[in-house]
């Protein structure tokens, strides 16, 4: 007990120094994340993202395999997925938050799309692509665009998607009215643990401002859990109208991006529909993976650090098969445990 007070008593005077760097200025005072997690494993070591006993922590040998597949030795690795039919789920670091880079133009399309559902615009409605304008980093709250080509709303929809087009997507942005209609689309949608604050172009302009494998920025971040609740409500149809849902799940089956995530090891005959994720040292990958017999997962994956994209890329696809071959194999791996 006397040993855990202390370890208590050093997370605390951890925290308060972080708190007491941003007032001095001695951090960046736009930085809305601390490293908490370093704090932790100064502490208490660093088993709750690289647990050395999985045995012990998890309940299931399909809830082991995930963990020892996302020890976070070499980076953080958040990992959920959910059976749509049963409800039963998997999460490691699930509650943690995590960059969204392009996982987020899922919710622009959604928020766009309840607009056409409820008569504010239209599908075939044109706007201006939104191309970024040289710019130092960090030298303006936004980063300055330019005006490109018009295309229609079912268009850019489409290429934000399958291609994810930076250009298209902050034309969709704008076009709702930017970050903070979409969170508000996703707080009426019961969606709490995800949060957008730069258009793509700031975004990308800003990135590297920290390392997302050992410190959590809060902002344009999401939770594993709450991208799955996301991607579940979209393909059920909770939110949108059916053709409205088909837009975005339809572009989604058709992405271009990310054949070596979660598609890389899955049989042929599964269907993806996903949406890839790329920014300084973190590789993500979210969406729904239906097997033949009509089973239908919802993945979210994100992954920090290991290196190099494409060990980033080869871990996604590696969970994103334990994971399919857990839940369509279900005796197989020992997986029982329904969502609570």
């Amino acid at each position: 007990m006397k040993n855990f007070k202390g370890a208590i008593g050093k997370i605390a005077a951890a925290s308060a120094l972080g708190f007491a760097a941003l007032l001095s200025g001695q951090a960046p005072a736009h930085a809305q994340g601390y490293n908490f997690e370093s704090a932790f494993d100064n502490a208490l070591g660093t088993e709750t993202r690289a647990p050395r006993d999985y045995s012990a922590r998890y309940d299931t040998p399909l809830e082991r395999q995930i963990a020892m597949l996302a020890n976070g030795e070499n980076g953080r690795i958040g990992v959920a997925a959910v059976d749509l039919a049963t409800g039963r789920e998997i999460a490691i670091l699930g509650d943690q938050r995590f960059p969204m880079a392009s996982t987020s133009k899922i919710a622009i399309a959604a928020t766009f799309l309840e607009g056409v559902d409820k008569g504010r615009w239209s599908l075939n409605d044109r706007y201006p692509l939104l191309h970024p304008i040289r710019s130092a980093k960090y030298s303006s709250r936004a980063a300055p665009v330019k005006r490109g080509q018009y295309y229609t709303a079912r268009e850019l929809i489409e290429s934000m998607i399958t291609r994810s087009s930076n250009s298209a997507t902050d034309a969709m942005l704008a076009a709702v009215g930017g970050t903070a209609k979409v969170n508000d689309w996703l707080r009426r949608s019961g969606i709490k643990e995800v949060r957008i604050d730069r258009d793509i172009a700031t975004l990308v302009r800003d990135d590297g401002e920290f390392d997302p494998a050992t410190f959590i920025d809060e902002r344009d971040s999401a939770t594993p859990r709450a991208m799955v609740q996301l991607l579940s409500g979209l393909y059920q149809g909770r939110w949108l109208t059916p053709s409205s849902r088909n837009v975005v799940i339809g572009a989604m089956e058709r992405c271009r991006t990310g054949k070596r995530r979660i598609p890389k090891l899955l049989p042929a005959n599964a269907l993806v529909a996903h949406k890839t994720g790329s920014l300084n040292n973190t590789s993500s990958d979210i969406g729904v993976i239906t097997a033949p017999d009509g089973r239908s997962i919802a993945v979210a994956i994100y992954v920090t650090g290991q290196g190099t994209r494409a060990n980033r890329e080869a871990k996604i696809a590696s969970l994103a098969s334990a994971i399919y071959e857990g839940y369509t194999n279900p005796r197989q791996r020992g997986w029982s445990r329904s969502a609570n």
